[in-house]
């Protein structure tokens, strides 16, 4: 039940019942159980804020929490009964975000977050605890000067980059001229880069650093927790020397990098050509080799750029696999292939349990014949505090 906390005594409006479930709300809270906390957000209550679903919990509630949303997916879903350890938690419960997007309002009178269930509505956004300090800079410069947003946006995406680069990517929803970027990019004082992407088109810069890191290219939000999860993942793999891995959903190949580090041969796969040539480039960078150099990549390290479920049936066979696939979780005929080339050890880095407990499904032999890999370990972490998601990584072994 939305905003409530183990032990609650409350009373329940706008019940809605159906077949096999029913949803209502909150509307008072006779008697508050152990767990619950005063969220220190007014937009947490005052706008219902759907932003983030845990904050009227204690930390250790929080984690209980979401131990059992990982429990109990395995379970329905994945037909999996396992052993779940509570999530690794890092020292940031607050101001860990280096990326938000805002939905714009009508008339561009205001930005914010839409309220919990009512993804029609956007309320006035004042301030967010869970972003780091410089995006919220950047926010209190950009709200008076929203009317300078292009007539069609859609939505706002403020990110600080690795090097602390700010950056404002304006997400349109047709493609209509936009005339009033430089304008905005001055209006800031250039305290970001300002990115404009219409409808079905690349982002391009409008106002600040030219060359600047592609805003649109996906890493972790919480880059330390990120990074924690990533050598975990890769220490579970064991000794990598001399063995093909394939880094599946590699992003901006931080994780290839680290294979090679450890003496593998890595075959990656990513969709997203812009994160490719930016690993390439950090590549060369970590070595102070020329942008233009002809210098080919270690010859451990072929990258791929496409889909991943298109290009895996044509990967020299591995020995092991680490794969980080976006929410939807690995397509079918990705699994299939996992099962039929049968790599010694698979570590399978999740954003969301539902797919997570599908996919172990298929790959163990729950949810239907070939799948012959067993858990051998699982970790959940708390990469987005406050929130309901959770992060976690399954290790597998043929």
């Amino acid at each position: 039940m939305p905003r409530t906390a183990p032990g609650d005594l409350v009373d329940l409006g706008r019940l809605r019942q159906y077949a096999r479930f029913a949803r209502a709300r909150v509307t008072r809270i006779v008697e508050p159980g152990p767990g619950r906390v005063e969220p220190p957000c007014r937009h947490y209550q005052a706008d219902d804020c759907g932003g983030c679903q845990l904050q009227h919990l204690a930390p250790a509630s929080q984690l209980e929490a979401k131990r059992a949303i990982v429990g109990d997916a395995l379970e329905r879903i994945g037909r999996l009964q396992l052993s779940v350890p509570l999530p690794l938690t890092g020292s940031d419960w607050w101001t860990y975000r280096n990326r938000i997007a805002l939905a714009v309002g009508p008339g561009r009178r205001h930005a914010g977050f839409h309220p919990l269930d009512q993804p029609g509505r956007v309320f006035p956004l004042e301030h967010c605890h869970l972003a780091v300090p410089p995006l919220m800079d950047l926010w209190r410069l950009l709200r008076p000067h929203l009317q300078l947003l292009p007539p069609d946006v859609e939505q706002l995406l403020l990110r600080v980059d690795r090097a602390g680069g700010r950056h404002l990517v304006v997400k349109a929803r047709g493609e209509q001229a936009w005339s009033d970027g430089p304008r905005l990019g001055k209006s800031l004082e250039g305290a970001a880069t300002i990115w404009w992407q219409p409808d079905g088109g690349a982002p391009r810069v409008v106002a600040g650093e030219r060359e600047a890191f592609p805003a649109t290219v996906f890493e972790q939000v919480n880059p330390g927790l990120g990074d924690m999860i990533r050598e975990f993942a890769l220490d579970q793999l064991g000794d990598l020397s001399l063995v093909h891995v394939w880094d599946l959903y590699a992003g901006v190949g931080e994780t290839t990098d680290r294979l090679l580090a450890r003496g593998a041969t890595v075959e990656s796969v990513e969709l997203d050509r812009r994160a490719v040539e930016q690993g390439e480039r950090r590549w060369r960078a970590s070595r102070m080799e020329p942008e233009d150099s002809q210098r080919p990549e270690p010859s451990g390290a072929i990258r791929h750029v496409g889909k991943v479920e298109e290009l895996v049936g044509g990967l020299r066979d591995p020995g092991a696999v680490i794969t980080n696939p976006p929410r939807a979780g690995m397509e079918r005929v990705t699994t299939a292939e996992l099962i039929a080339r049968r790599p010694a050890r698979l570590v399978y880095v999740s954003c969301d349990p539902a797919t997570l407990a599908r996919d172990l499904g298929w790959l163990c032999g729950t949810l239907g014949p070939g799948g012959s890999y067993r858990v051998t370990a699982l970790q959940p972490f708390d990469l987005f505090p406050q929130t309901a998601h959770v992060e976690t990584v399954a290790v597998l072994e043929a």
